[in-house]
């Protein structure tokens, strides 16, 4: 039937309020802007279908019906508050589905409850995207984002999300969980990155909305993976290998290492370090009057100065050495 298409009545009108705005995000999705949470009653028209829809139609709200009832193709609803919903209209109060408008409230405000915030990246991104944290192992052009549900909102799911570079569409997999997600740029990574990528999600709790953006380049994200082939000789000189996952050649992606010496049982990012240092080679000899210690070390893109992968270690005591990346609860 022709009918089915979703119409919502709008073009850059506001209701009730000057600054109130009612906007479409996809198909049978509406949302409501208004300034700030507070008493608020705003009028919101829906249409079931076309015009020559001739038929009795009955509207339910979440798949109850409303009291009193809403009768007709055309209708004004009243939402109040944070209190959105799904409206269906039918051809008879208990008869057949014929279309549907969820509509969502979206504070102008920049307070944000739905997502948690994350600790600041190294200053590199603005306070308003510490909620969404991306990262990629190389640039190749795979690269993962995530996010957290703030406690207080278990539930909350992902609406709508996309990533775009230069208004291109990156294509991105939505984790199983809903905190995550897959994407891949098909940039070429021998170029210089000429534009950003911007990252949306559109996540909502109950009848509330919120939106997410973070902007970035690929040389913002790219961490290095655990390094490999960590060992040390005799003569305790430590080598390793670059990461399997970073790219060839290594004159063109090249890396620096920083390396610390901490104390027998401490953490690679103990404040009282013995050792601290960089390095652009992938060996170094410690000289150190201790005789139990931990030699950790980890990599960093040298031309971006980029974030820092995951350290890896060799425990040393008199008896013996041994190498092994940390586990990932350990990795800083």
């Amino acid at each position: 039937m022709n009918f089915l298409f979703l119409v919502v009545l709008f073009g850059g009108v506001c209701y009730a309020s000057s600054d109130v705005s009612i906007e479409p995000l996809v198909d049978h999705v509406v949302v409501l802007k208004v300034p700030h949470r507070g008493r608020t009653e705003e009028e919101v028209p829906l249409v079931c279908g076309t015009d020559d829809l001739t038929q009795d139609v009955f509207w339910k709200k979440d798949g109850m019906e409303l009291n009193p009832p809403l009768k007709g193709n055309r209708i004004t609803v009243l939402v109040e508050e944070m209190e959105g919903g799904n409206y269906s209209c039918h051809l008879s109060p208990g008869g057949q589905y014929l279309n549907h408008t969820i509509i969502f409230i979206q504070l102008d405000s920049e307070e944000r409850v739905i997502l948690k915030e994350r600790s600041p990246e190294e200053g590199r991104f603005r306070e308003t995207e510490w909620h969404i944290h991306c990262s990629a192992p190389n640039y190749t052009g795979p690269f993962r984002c995530s996010w957290t549900r703030a406690n207080s909102r278990p539930n909350a799911a992902v609406l709508l999300l996309q990533a775009t570079r230069n208004g291109q569409q990156i294509p991105c997999e939505l984790d199983a969980g809903g905190s995550g997600v897959l994407c891949q740029d098909n940039s070429c990574s021998y170029k210089e990155e000429q534009h950003h990528i911007l990252f949306t999600i559109h996540v909502h709790s109950y009848s509330r909305l919120e939106t997410y953006t973070k902007a970035f380049y690929l040389k913002d994200i790219v961490r290095p993976g655990a390094l490999s082939n960590l060992q040390m000789d005799n003569a305790k000189v430590f080598s390793w290998s670059y990461p399997d996952s970073w790219e060839k050649p290594c004159s063109f992606y090249g890396l620096n290492f920083q390396y610390r010496v901490v104390r027998h049982n401490h953490p690679c990012d103990s404040d009282t370090a013995i050792l601290v240092n960089t390095t652009d080679d992938t060996k170094f000899e410690v000289n150190v009057k201790a005789k139990k210690y931990v030699f950790c070390v980890r990599a960093q893109d040298k031309y971006t100065q980029g974030p820092f992968g995951p350290w890896s270690s060799c425990v040393v005591t008199k008896e013996e050495a041994g190498c092994q990346p940390l586990s990932p609860g350990q990795r800083k």
